[in-house]
């Protein structure tokens, strides 16, 4: 099975540095656009160079190179730079870099951990290989929370007591190759005191929850990004709905994607829902929506053949 996130996803390939090749994937960026005169942003991060407007949208501009540690690029540069115009965690961003490669299609799987020997590692999610040259993915949330720090009220949840002790004895995975997702996602279960297993790829989950079936334990409660190295969310969605064992779980496709994903693309992926980063309670919520499936003797397995979408 070939998951349509990935027939639809590519790499966008850029410059930071003269050497250096970097990428994001390509469902983030809304447009890429040549360099335009900025305004000045007081009081802004030291790594925000001004804003422009972007299709009526005032948008802030940051320096990716200055954002991850590398030299910032200089105004004289300036002219000579294009914009990544991102739409990611309900927020539409600019990045300065120096150069655009290309756009290249990416097999997922190929995708492996930064090695220790990169100095720049907490903002990446992976390196791959293209073209024979080693490509950074970037985490673009991590830099994104770096610059702009989430409301605490979006960090914490409001949760009943009575909700969260039918919360509670639920078995819940958390999965997600980005640092700062699984930070976030830690704080907001912390905070309410709900136990849970946290991984950082699609292809370890699969195996925690065979594992689980196989003790007696299966996950109740899986909460899924979408965009990973190694199997994607949507692959991950095919896979449990493939296997009886592990189609009783209740799946939450949880994405920094900021486009609306409906609930109906949701379920034809085998998801029972789709919500975009980060508001804790939201996702909370939604998780206590499962918990009351699984505990009221509902089945939770979705009709009809995963290989329909």
């Amino acid at each position: 099975m070939k998951s349509k996130a990935n027939q639809a996803q590519g790499m966008l390939m850029f410059r930071l540095t003269a050497t250096q090749s970097f990428a994001i994937g390509t469902l983030k960026v809304r447009e890429i656009i040549p360099f335009q005169p900025l305004t000045d942003l007081p009081g802004s991060h030291p790594t925000v160079i001004g804003t422009t407007s972007f299709r009526g949208i005032a948008t802030p501009v940051i320096d990716m190179a200055k954002a991850i540690g590398y030299k910032p690029v200089a105004k004289s540069e300036w002219e000579s730079c294009y914009i990544i115009v991102t739409d990611c965690q309900r927020r539409v961003m600019g990045f300065l870099v120096r150069g655009i490669d290309k756009i290249s299609e990416c097999d997922w799987r190929s995708i492996s951990e930064p090695p220790e020997t990169l100095g720049t590692r907490a903002f990446l999610t992976g390196v791959m290989h293209i073209d024979d040259k080693l490509v950074q993915l970037l985490d673009v949330e991590y830099i994104m929370e770096h610059i702009f720090p989430s409301a605490p009220d979006k960090l914490h949840p409001i949760l009943a007591d009575v909700d969260r002790e039918k919360l509670k004895p639920m078995n819940i995975l958390l999965v997600d190759d980005s640092l700062t997702a699984r930070r976030q996602l830690s704080e907001a279960l912390d905070s309410i005191n709900i136990p849970y297993f946290v991984t950082n790829n699609g292809l370890e989950a699969l195996q925690m929850m065979k594992n689980a079936a196989s003790a007696g334990k299966p996950f109740d409660i899986i909460v899924s990004d979408i965009e990973m190295p190694g199997i994607d969310g949507y692959e991950l969605a095919f896979e449990i709905r493939s296997d009886d064992k592990l189609a009783e779980a209740y799946l939450i496709l949880h994405t920094s994607l900021s486009s609306d994903i409906s609930v109906d693309r949701a379920k034809q992926v085998g998801a029972h829902e789709a919500l975009t980063k980060f508001d804790a309670t939201e996702l909370v919520q939604a998780m206590l929506r499962g918990a009351m499936m699984k505990t009221s003797g509902s089945s939770v397995k979705l009709e009809g053949s995963p290989t329909d979408y």
